[in-house]
């Protein structure tokens, strides 16, 4: 069954977009609620993935993965063998890399964008050369070395709109 989202609802959202670390009891006090409808409400939107997973964001410059690269690539559609591949199965091949942090299906001429974390850029030359170009249905890449990130965030823009759509 699906619900829809309420002010409060999207209140919660709004604050652990922002601190995960939020305790519900927090989140109560802050929405003014009882604890037992925000922790109802959490665990509601939770079983509906409308919260996917909690986690920490990471400074990569601190963890030897301060090189960003965005690569575009190509894909074939026939393989060295002469069979048919997918888009998804390349996507899926390349989202297997640990550093590779993105993969999205794209329109234009391109199929493929990855976004990929790196100690420095040779790291990401050996990538590119030793592992993603060496992908069976992969025809060719353009890499796209990142000199600084003005912005970078995973929270998603909360409107009121959302109150009147069935999720």
């Amino acid at each position: 069954m699906f619900n829809k989202l309420d002010e409060k609802d999207l209140a919660i959202l709004e604050l652990i977009q922002k601190n995960s670390k939020l305790t519900a009891r927090q989140i109560a006090q802050k929405i003014k609620s009882p604890i037992t409808t925000v922790f109802a409400k959490i665990r509601r939107m939770e079983g509906q993935n409308i919260i996917r997973e909690y986690r920490a964001i990471l400074a990569p410059e601190k963890l030897a993965s301060g090189t960003t690269a965005f690569i575009f690539a190509s894909v074939s559609y026939r393989t060295k063998n002469s069979g048919m591949i997918s888009q998804r199965i390349v996507a899926k091949k390349i989202a297997s890399f640990l550093e590779v942090q993105e993969v999205h299906i794209i329109t234009g001429d391109w199929d493929l964008l990855i976004k990929l974390r790196a100690e420095a850029v040779d790291n990401v030359g050996n990538f590119v050369v030793d592992k993603l170009r060496l992908i069976d249905g992969l025809e060719k890449t353009l890499t796209c070395m990142v000199f600084e990130t003005i912005k970078e965030t995973t929270n998603i823009v909360l409107t009121k709109k959302l109150t009147n759509r069935n999720i």
